[in-house]
């Protein structure tokens, strides 16, 4: 009996072990079955970085667990889009001004060319409201954004999509770009100390500042330099929109204006035609059908609640001669939005 029960307890350790090494190669097969999205972002502090840690758990359910999604943080957002392109990334970090600049093959794109292809228009997510400010024991020195021309400023990290659109915003209007590239962290020493004559700050949709803003209105007392009437004017001859910002949303300290004059962009995850057109439209539905949960849980979500479809037809008609990803044009169709002028992109 004693020999017996010792060769069945052999046998059952036996194929336990067995069964151990058939679970263990089952998983190497099953982990590959899993395709792998890299989602490109901007820096671990940035909102952009936040919107796609955000997103990463309803695009797999979305994908059915068939994608295993990483967020990965680059340098800058221009950064992002050529990871993206150069093939280290599916997904890239990007604004409308960033796709204007990368088409005319101008600023960070500039003799470039991408290892697998450009971007295409997939999915635009929330707005950005670009300003001026100073010290507030400077601020009578500027009256109007002519009053920065030339002289020292931080227009945000280079390379992010606030800067590019500082950038569009100077061409417009003939003034001179002159960029000191400092640490966010250090923004309020740099201004207090006068190495900065003044420094971009920038909302989300109307709403929240940068996180190195808001510890800048903590340490000092800021001031707001809106556009003059006739730069507002050439700014809209030239195509940019000028919208209001409520700065008692906005800040905690007055800001010297009533109303903050700021240039909008709008931010996207855009995507190289090579994605799959089935991706892209089940993330895009995914995002529809969540768009009042993602308001709630982050008010930068808000315009994109309000009207989802129209954020991205705005998107497209920002860049009208961009091809659209399939999955976009597809989703777009569904809800009645679609414009036969756009090109789908092969």
């Amino acid at each position: 009996m004693l020999k017996k029960r010792a060769g069945y307890n052999f046998a059952v350790s036996a194929a336990a072990v067995a069964a151990v090494f058939a679970v263990a190669a089952v998983g190497p097969a099953a982990a590959q079955e899993r395709n792998s999205i890299r989602w490109a972002t901007s820096s671990v502090d940035s909102y952009g970085y936040k919107v796609a840690a955000a997103m990463v758990k309803i695009s797999e359910e979305a994908l059915d667990g068939k994608y295993t999604i990483t967020v990965n943080p680059y340098p800058s957002t221009t950064g992002a889009m050529k990871a993206a392109m150069d093939g280290t990334a599916e997904i890239g970090y990007t604004a409308d001004v960033g796709m204007t600049q990368l088409y005319a093959g101008e600023g960070g794109f500039k003799d470039y060319t991408p290892a697998k292809a450009k971007l295409v228009h997939a999915w635009y997510s929330y707005p950005m409201e670009s300003f001026l400010a100073t010290t507030a024991k400077d601020a009578g020195k500027y009256k109007c954004w002519s009053d920065f021309s030339g002289k020292p400023v931080f227009y945000t990290p280079a390379g992010f999509m606030n800067w590019l659109n500082f950038m569009r915003i100077y061409k417009a209007l003939g003034y001179q770009f002159k960029h000191v590239q400092i640490d966010p962290k250090t923004q309020s020493d740099a201004l207090q100390a006068g190495t900065l004559a003044g420094s971009v700050a920038y909302t989300t949709a109307g709403r929240s500042l940068a996180p190195y803003w808001k510890e800048t209105e903590v340490r000092m007392d800021v001031k707001v330099i809106n556009p003059c009437a006739a730069e507002v004017a050439k700014l809209k001859a030239a195509g940019l929109a000028v919208v209001d910002v409520d700065p008692k949303v906005a800040f905690n300290k007055d800001v010297g204006v009533t109303q903050i004059q700021a240039v909008p962009i709008l931010f996207a995850y855009n995507v190289r035609p090579d994605m799959p057109e089935d991706v892209v439209y089940r993330m895009l539905s995914a995002f529809y059908k969540n768009r009042e949960s993602l308001a709630k849980s982050d008010p930068g979500f808000t315009p994109m609640a309000q009207n989802f479809v129209g954020m991205q037809v705005q998107g497209i008609n920002a860049n009208p001669d961009i091809p659209v990803h399939s999955g976009m044009a597809k989703f777009l169709k569904e809800h009645k939005a679609w414009n036969d002028k756009w090109k789908i992109a092969k």
